[in-house]
């Protein structure tokens, strides 16, 4: 019998062999390319990434010309789909997989819709001048709370990024104790409640925004 093969966390890879997954959203088909061989996890589709587009297609978000941001996009799935329903995304990631995030966006976006999807670099905690305090209406994650060691990189840029009406979506399977603890350290600072969940793929999605001097009180 074959053996599955698995990443350093035990999480069977052999489904994302394949090179390309189909999708589709608003309307459109989505061709997405994979490589896990070159960048790992961050250039697979992750069920997470399928739920949260999901999500959003259901409109518990009016998307229509709002600012965007996803955080650690990897293949741009999220991004992809938000820009298609209307928002003005910006797609993040580190400047590794910005080439890859670049030919996925560029494949699946018509021409007039690309204008309103730019793809920039976003190292947690880093480069964040480059971005103006509080500028996106909607902050957008999917599984992206995994390392301990960004939590308060990302933390830090959660809070630089976000207005004082943006929404934050964080759509996540928690596989380990150190997910949780990062929900607790976000309801520190944010007003964080569970607003949809994918029984058949254990994926939740969290909302979050700054709290409000009455919610301080």
């Amino acid at each position: 019998m074959a053996l599955v093969p698995y990443d350093s966390e035990g999480i069977g890879i052999q489904k994302f062999h394949k090179p390309q997954a189909t999708y589709t959203f608003a309307n459109h088909t989505i061709h997405i390319h994979q490589d896990w061989k070159q960048l790992g996890v961050a250039a697979v589709v992750w069920d997470a990434a399928v739920v949260l587009c999901t999500y959003l297609e259901m409109g518990a978000f009016n998307l229509q010309g709002c600012s965007a941001v996803e955080l650690g996009a990897g293949t741009g799935l999220v991004g992809i789909v938000a820009a298609l329903l209307g928002a003005h995304v910006t797609i993040t990631d580190r400047k590794i997989a910005l080439e890859f995030l670049k030919s996925n966006v560029q494949a699946n976006l018509p021409h007039d819709i690309q204008l309103k999807a730019v793809v920039k670099e976003l190292t947690w905690g880093q480069n964040l001048g480059t971005f103006s305090p509080g500028e996106f209406d909607l902050i957008l994650g999917a599984d992206i709370i995994y390392l301990e060691e960004t939590f308060m990189d990302l933390l830090h840029t959660l809070e630089h990024l976000c207005s004082d009406r943006a929404v934050i979506l964080l759509s996540c399977r928690l596989r380990y104790e150190r997910d949780h603890n990062f929900l607790k350290m976000l309801a520190k600072r944010f007003t964080v409640q569970e607003v949809h969940y994918d029984l058949e793929k254990d994926v939740h999605i969290y909302k979050a925004h700054r709290r409000s001097h009455k919610e301080d009180l």
